[in-house]
């Protein structure tokens, strides 16, 4: 009787997998791999069960095997680049192979291919929002009046301006958001700091590494950019806001703070509070400009 097509389709995976499997998470990277005659799916919500059922498979049989997005523009680019024919099993492996060592993974530890999905794609956006801010940043050069490199100068001044924003107020948790609109797009990075016994901030170095990259690139690029900071004393979230002016956050009273929370920020119209949240004004985090007036390019 010969074996059923999920058979099949399930060893048509299996030997694409190279420890990590490439997930095509978004329907339209999975319509554009179709245009390949050796992939050979052509469902993608059947797709998404295969791989589930291969995942449980292989951690049924003790094999540690993680998760990575698999970008069919990336992988073009990758087959142009190394010079390997883009319509080969063995070629998405190697890209897949390529994504373990240089891409985000999620290691699959029996949870929902569902639950991985989110939190693959905010660590796929983080990555790249990081290397693009690096790249800008790298790529402003030094200021034709003095010589600066001006995207260090800006790294330095960001970090600088996240201590003070971190060190103000009482010593509770805090989740920090700073966006940055450049080139047509909006730049967003988090960070969420705990505080020790002693009241000292903890927080995550990558997390750190890439807030202060974004906050730079709105510095560097004189963009209209802000940072949003939220505390929880364990009862209320008080929330603050400071908008970004040069090389200083301004900080923004509480009504202003309202507004930017309780305003669609496409209709205009207003949008209800949330309970339990006070807006309030934030405080100044001082720290005159490095430079007597700024360093304005």
């Amino acid at each position: 009787m010969g074996h059923t097509q999920h058979d099949t389709m399930r060893r048509a995976l299996r030997r694409e997998v190279a420890g990590t499997i490439g997930l095509l998470a978004d329907a339209e990277d999975f319509a554009a791999m179709r245009r390949y005659r050796t992939f050979t799916f052509d469902d993608h919500v059947t797709y998404l069960q295969q791989v589930e059922a291969l995942l449980k498979t292989l951690s049924a049989q003790g094999r540690l095997t993680s998760v990575a997005l698999f970008d069919p523009e990336a992988y073009d680019e990758f087959c142009a680049e190394t010079g390997l024919d883009p319509d080969t099993s063995a070629s998405r492996t190697r890209f897949t192979a390529e994504l373990a060592t240089t891409g985000p993974t999620m290691p699959y530890e029996g949870q929902a291919l569902a639950d991985i999905v989110p939190d693959l794609v905010d660590e796929t956006v983080r990555q790249s929002t990081w290397e693009y801010g690096t790249m800008l940043l790298a790529r402003i050069g030094a200021c034709a009046d003095c010589g600066v490199d001006i995207g260090r100068a800006a790294f330095a001044r960001a970090s600088d301006l996240l201590m003070r924003a971190i060190s103000s107020g009482s010593p509770v948790a805090r989740h920090l958001v700073c966006s940055v609109p450049c080139e047509g797009q909006t730049l967003l990075a988090a960070l969420h700091v705990e505080c020790d016994d002693d009241g000292n901030p903890q927080l995550d170095e990558t997390e750190a590494l890439e807030f202060t990259t974004v906050l730079a690139v709105g510095i560097a690029t004189a963009s209209a950019g802000g940072l949003v900071m939220r505390t929880h004393d364990g009862t209320r979230d008080r929330v603050h806001g400071w908008r970004l002016e040069g090389e200083r956050l301004h900080a923004l009273s509480a009504a202003e703070v309202f507004d930017a929370y309780c305003t669609d920020a496409l209709s205009g119209d207003l949008i209800a509070p949330e309970s339990g949240v006070d807006y309030c004004a934030a405080p100044d985090l001082g720290g005159d400009d490095p430079q007597e007036g700024g360093h304005h390019h």
